[in-house]
């Protein structure tokens, strides 16, 4: 499922990136690579807060879609 779809404070790892190359290079230039764990902080104005790599960052929805993630079991 997509980021935007996870709950706010639950743990989950990115399964794969969609979209062009030069998004998929951006954001894992930003940390966000196949196999890493993401938490979503907050969620307000269309944007998302999360933390990914012990670093918080703000990205759009729009971007946020392309993150395909899995929850981890509770």
């Amino acid at each position: 499922m997509p980021l935007t779809m996870a709950r706010t404070g639950v743990r989950s790892f990115i399964c794969k990136i969609n979209g062009k190359d030069e998004v998929r290079r951006f954001l894992g230039n930003l940390g966000f690579v196949e196999g890493e764990n993401v938490t979503v902080i907050s969620e307000m104005g269309g944007n998302m807060i999360v933390n990914v790599k012990d670093a918080r960052i703000a990205i759009s929805k729009s971007m946020a879609n392309r993150i395909m993630i899995e929850q981890q079991a509770s």
